[in-house]
């Protein structure tokens, strides 16, 4: 087991492992200074010391370096304000080499030592020249970052079909896989209009139910298959996972809609008459075919 204490850097964000270097007695809520890839960054503790199995860090952990002063926080305060005024001009430049791409936020580091800009784009960009002018214009380390749809829809937040803030600018901190078969198993209509989200991928929510609509499945009758009712034998024609009932269309052309509990797997007529065994020949009119 590692002792560990996890950083967020921004709201509803994936939380980062770092080693507690003496700072043990850290908070929930406690801004702090930490070693990263991009150098030094602040964070908020989101989790504090604990311990975790060791197969959940990934290569070496980076240091807590110490809490954040008043200073620091002001630096940080201070550049957050510029970043919509930077992003404004790094668009007018991305307009100015008719680069195809689509500017989505610019993000400083606490001390203005590195500018990271997120953008959209359907191809492969050439920006080279493009991070060059902007390393003379804003005078730090220019970095260009290309992010998907759904990053997209995060960052920029809004609203969704179901009338409430999207999960992920809310609280999902992270993605995780959603297939179309997820869809399927719940009986939604396969229209992309009505299971996509804003971001135009697939709705988020519908992994939420899936394993529910999996383990209630195994105990429902197949479509198609022959059950036997209080009605009689008949063929599933449709399923209803959250009444636990099925609609079975019987021999008479009835349709009824039978709870799950009042069902008897069936069999078809041919599989349930077993076949009778061939009759053996006997020796002796075996001899009288050859003899013929």
């Amino acid at each position: 087991m590692a002792k560990v204490i996890g950083v967020r850097f921004k709201a509803v964000t994936k939380i980062y492992y770092f080693a507690p270097n003496g700072f043990e007695d850290l908070k929930q809520g406690e801004y702090v200074l930490v070693e990263t890839s991009r150098g030094r960054e602040i964070g908020c503790v989101a989790q504090p010391l604990h311990e975790v199995p060791d197969g959940e860090v990934v290569g070496q952990l980076k240091n807590v370096t110490g809490r954040a002063a008043a200073w620091d926080m002001l630096q940080m305060m201070s550049f957050q304000a510029k970043e919509s005024e930077v992003l404004t001009k790094c668009r007018e430049k991305v307009v100015e080499y008719r680069l195809p791409m689509k500017l989505v936020s610019a993000e400083y580091s606490y001390d203005g030592s590195h500018l990271v800009f997120f953008f959209t784009s359907d191809k492969r960009v050439d920006f080279r020249e493009l991070v060059r002018d902007l390393a003379k214009l804003f005078r730090s380390r220019i970095e260009l970052r290309q992010i998907g749809v759904r990053d997209e829809a995060k960052i920029l937040g809004g609203m969704g079909c179901c009338g409430r803030v999207q999960c992920c600018a809310s609280w999902l901190d992270d993605f995780h896989p959603v297939s179309i078969k997820m869809a399927k198993q719940q009986n939604l209509p396969l229209s992309p209009m009505e299971i996509s989200g804003v971001c135009g991928r697939l709705l988020c929510c519908l992994s939420y139910e899936n394993d529910f609509y999996c383990e209630a499945r195994k105990n429902l009758p197949k479509r198609g298959e022959t059950v036997v009712t209080e009605h009689g034998p008949g063929k599933v024609t449709d399923v209803n996972v959250l009444k636990d009932s099925v609609t079975v269309l019987l021999e008479s052309e009835v349709t009824v809609d039978v709870p799950a509990s009042a069902l008897q797997k069936g069999q078809d007529e041919e599989e349930e008459k077993p076949k009778p065994p061939k009759p053996k020949k006997s020796r002796s009119k075996r001899k009288e075919q050859q003899s013929e």
